[in-house]
């Protein structure tokens, strides 16, 4: 709106001609400079290292060890779908954004330096003729476009835009006349609430997933995106439902993977999508591809305690949490209903919480953190529950990356079944009150490990 304002302003003081040629001015010089930045840019591959040399005035050299790198992503912004350009972003181990970016390159060497630098870092088989193109690639998913629109006329921003101008109407109709100022803020207001689904909508479309060596995306029509995705590096799935959406019984996939940075100040580019929107048999299909062996209509899960309502007095029964085979599962929400799977392998630490009214009712929260930044919760359980859900993660963990390492088979347990839970009672009922399963069998003097997730001792 300040913009606006000036450019505004602006015209009224300078007259039309001298205002196209400042604006043609102003763009000549962006060109410039983004030209001398191009030209002075540059790159090669030394190793196992790349090492980037940039800038005019300041020269600013990188080297970017191989072995810390996550993903490369391939991005083509408008001008650069035009002209046949690509920028490469790369995403390594600690990074708080994406480190040196690219910008440009034409779409084929982008393509053949990403597998190149891939399989360098480890991250990919190595090939003797990269094909980026993507021929190799099978089709998984694609998203209808038409299913994308719809899905996003179905917000809370679409449903409640009529009612706001139908309030601009009124206050226009009423005033009978408006100032700039008025008319700037009132569009600037109805651009903000639209902003977001035209966004997703331009961000997502035409998306589709395909299966290879690794799960590969590519999505966008402004700015078309390539991401590869290894299954070994997602953290965290959660499973959505929108309120609006469950009439056509849409839902929608995101996850969390290690080394990819969050969007940057001032871009919607989220990297955590896996389904836009689709149905139950899709979904079903893609968490099986990112987490190979978890069935997503196989998750059971079991309610936290009556005692809980005092906590949650509407919308108790839609909690819980439950642990599968290979993941641990965790669901809330009464509008926008969410179910949480994070895989035993990828645990970073647990965490038994309680605040004040939880101590109150003797209840505990069991946090599930993982190198994603987001955590799966078992909220509100019984505290010797709780404690028992925490061991049985920490166990849990454990025994899947000790398989991951030696690839032993993992006995299975039963899907959804919740760790045993020693019977409630007063304190001091029992010498075992409290105790883990399988901490009262450990012969004296084992290491004290497996018996840290006890519960506390009541004074």
């Amino acid at each position: 709106m300040i913009v606006a304002a000036l450019s505004w302003n602006t015209l009224g003081k300078v007259g039309a001609t001298d205002f196209a040629l400042i604006v043609l001015a102003l763009a000549v010089a962006v060109v410039i400079f983004a030209a001398v930045g191009w030209w002075n840019t540059g790159y090669h591959v030394v190793g196992r290292e790349l090492r980037i040399t940039e800038g005019l005035i300041w020269r600013r050299n990188r080297a970017i060890p191989l072995d810390r790198l996550q993903a490369v992503e391939v991005r083509r912004p408008l001008l650069a779908q035009l002209t046949g350009l690509a920028e490469l972003r790369l995403e390594v181990v600690g990074g708080s954004k994406t480190e040196a970016p690219l910008a440009y390159l034409t779409v084929r060497d982008a393509g053949l330096l990403r597998e190149r630098l891939l399989s360098l870092s480890g991250r990919a088989p190595a090939v003797a003729a990269p094909t980026p193109d993507g021929a190799a690639e099978v089709p998984l998913y694609q998203v209808r476009n038409q299913d994308l629109l719809i899905s996003q006329l179905l917000t809370p921003q679409a449903f409640f835009l009529p009612f706001g101008v139908a309030w601009v109407i009124a206050q226009f109709v009423l005033e009978g006349t408006w100032t700039f100022i008025g008319i700037a803020s009132t569009v600037t207001a109805m651009a903000g609430v639209l902003l977001q689904p035209i966004r997703r909508v331009l961000r997502d479309w035409d998306f589709r997933l395909f299966r290879g060596e690794r799960l590969v995306l590519h999505y966008g029509l402004t700015e078309t995106r390539s991401q590869v995705l290894p299954p070994h590096r997602v953290q965290t799935v959660r499973v959505t439902w929108p309120l609006l959406w469950r009439a056509k019984k849409w839902l929608h996939l995101t996850l969390d993977v290690a080394g990819v940075s969050g969007p940057e100040p001032g871009e919607d580019h989220s990297s955590d999508r896996l389904m836009p929107v689709g149905d139950l048999a899709a979904a079903r299909a893609l968490v099986a591809a990112a987490l190979p062996g978890v069935d997503l209509t196989g998750l059971a899960t079991s309610p936290p305690p009556l005692r809980a309502k005092w906590l949650h007095p509407f919308g108790l029964r839609f909690y819980g949490a439950g642990l599968a085979d290979q993941v641990f599962v965790s669901r809330s929400g009464r509008l926008t209903r969410e179910m949480t799977l994070v895989p035993y392998a990828r645990l970073q630490s647990v965490r038994v919480v309680q605040g004040p009214l939880q101590r109150r009712l003797g209840l505990a929260t069991v946090y599930a953190d993982t190198a994603g930044g987001r955590a799966g919760e078992a909220r509100d359980r019984d505290l010797t529950e709780a404690y028992a859900i925490a061991d049985q993660l920490a166990a849990r963990s454990r025994q899947a990356r000790a398989a991951a390492a030696a690839a032993p088979q993992v006995t299975p347990t039963a899907p959804g079944s919740m760790p045993p839970v020693p019977a409630s009672g007063p304190p001091g009922s029992g010498p075992s009150e409290g105790i883990p399963p399988g901490a009262a069998d450990r012969p004296f003097g084992a290491p004290r490990d497996e018996t840290y997730w006890q519960r506390p001792e009541q004074s």
